[in-house]
């Protein structure tokens, strides 16, 4: 026999668990079961799928023709609805899939139900993913292309130009600016030749895997995925509905795509300070102070430095989704979506602040030459001239040219502006031929080694790059 105050304590149970949901557990699954929400982007993949599948039953005779027809009519309505911002999503219906259908089935009635021949959800939702996800590669490959473009544009202007190589955020040696523009083009060309190996390995037809195990129809595979534009049908069943390493690994791509970004944006966020003033970035990617008027902040660069993060995370979210899953499909792939959508608008979102920033930027060549030359950049060129001319080994040349660094500190000066007297203390055998070597123009000219920083290298790295993009 129930008392009052178990029935008391019940009911207060259930409101603690059912919350919001009014209508107990039924809208309580409802709520976790539905995924429209935000499947719906999916939309029109969702229907040049159907629309493939259709043609194919239709050509190979599984349907007749008039209701392959009426089902191709019937779907260019569901999408031109969607386009229109005039379709009733509906969470009743789950995902895109039954919505879609539901719909159909309302235009053109009993040839509708027809559609789902030879097909499971299971197939389905992994083809309209796979989909979008090329898409998103697509429009990656189009992103990393325009920022590479940016970038070299800024190297071919200032490929001779002298600014201060750093470690460590030290000054280290002597670069150009056409140098240090060019290491971000090949680490965003790293990027974009992930991209592609991306999408090559991941083109492979889910379509006419059904559930699990394929169908009994006498269905052709191979000409659903030729209409969809993918390479070839994907060679196992089980695989096809339970892969989900396409979304892993555009995830992956996209993660260092982020981070390389981020690197970037740090260096215009300093560059950008007034410390530095190596570069001006333009009022487009900048905004003001609400309270100190002479405050220009690189919001944009510092924006995109934390855009990583959801990135990072979204990749490893859905590693611990797929993590523990037994083949083939199980509803956690559900959740299997929305980390990749958020990716997928902050990358691009990313990348075309950073290419606009990067067109719109101006370097400060004045500044940079200046910044150059300080902080002893140029003691590795007296090590390597001491080492080359005179023929001492390079640990001793390294110690005779840290005396002359510790000299030239205690005197306020730069190793240039020593004399050669003060030169010869270190060593006797030094002459005047040491100051040829001392200028930055003249380290970074003799930095000829492939792939080095003296301008004739940088631009023969330029016309590298511009044939591999034309």
């Amino acid at each position: 026999m129930t008392n009052s105050s178990d029935t008391q304590k019940a009911s207060t149970s259930n409101a603690m668990w059912g919350g919001r949901f009014s209508a107990g557990p039924d809208a309580i699954m409802e709520a976790i079961n539905a995924s429209i929400g935000f499947d719906q982007r999916m939309a029109a993949q969702d229907i040049a799928g159907s629309r493939a599948h259709a043609a194919m039953l239709g050509a190979t005779g599984i349907l007749q023709a008039n209701d392959v027809e009426a089902i191709r009519e019937g779907l260019l309505t569901v999408l031109s609805e969607i386009e229109a911002g005039d379709f009733p999503f509906s969470a009743a219906l789950e995902d895109i899939h039954m919505n879609v259908e539901a719909r159909l089935k309302e235009i053109i009635g009993e040839p509708a139900g027809r559609l789902h021949t030879g097909r499971s959800r299971n197939d389905q939702v992994a083809t309209d993913f796979k989909l979008w996800v090329r898409d998103q590669l697509d429009a990656c490959d189009t992103g990393l292309q325009a920022l590479i473009r940016a970038l070299l544009t800024q190297a071919e202007a200032g490929a001779d130009w002298v600014m201060p190589g750093f470690t460590h955020l030290q000054t280290a040696q002597p670069v150009t600016w056409g140098h240090h523009m060019m290491a971000y083009v090949e680490m965003f060309g790293r990027d974009l030749s992930r991209v592609r190996d991306a999408r090559a390995r991941m083109n492979t037809s889910p379509l006419g895997a059904a559930a699990l195990a394929g169908t009994s129809f006498p269905i052709d595979r191979h000409m659903t995925a030729e209409a969809l534009g993918f390479d070839a049908p994907a060679a196992n069943s089980l695989d096809a509905v339970s892969d989900r390493d396409f979304a892993l690994e555009f995830l992956s791509a996209a993660s260092i795509c982020a981070m390389h970004l981020s690197r970037f944006a740090e260096e215009l966020v300093i560059w950008s300070s007034a410390q530095f003033r190596f570069v001006t970035l333009s009022d487009r990617f900048s905004t003001g102070s609400s309270i100190m008027p002479q405050k220009k902040n690189p919001d944009a660069a510092e924006l995109i430095r934390a855009k990583v993060g959801r990135i990072f995370g979204a990749s490893t979210a859905l590693m611990m989704v797929m993590k523990g899953l037994p083949l083939t499909y199980s509803k956690d792939m559900q959740e299997d979506k929305e980390q990749v959508f958020d990716a997928a608008d902050n990358l691009m979102l990313a990348l075309a602040a950073m290419t606009g920033m990067v067109t719109d930027m101006t370097a400060n060549r004045e500044s940079l030459a200046a910044a150059a030359g300080s902080g002893f950049s140029t003691a590795t060129d007296l090590a390597d001239w001491l080492v080359r001319v005179l023929g001492l080994p390079f640990r001793d040349a390294h110690h005779i040219t840290g005396s002359l660094v510790a000299l030239a500190e205690s005197k306020g000066c730069d190793l240039p502006d020593l004399t050669l007297d003060e030169m010869k203390s270190a060593h006797d055998g030094i002459t005047g031929d040491v100051f040829d070597v001392l200028g930055v123009e003249n380290s970074v000219s003799s930095r000829t080694s492939y792939g080095g920083t003296a301008p004739a290298q940088v631009r023969a790295q330029i016309a590298r790059w511009k044939e591999l993009m034309a």
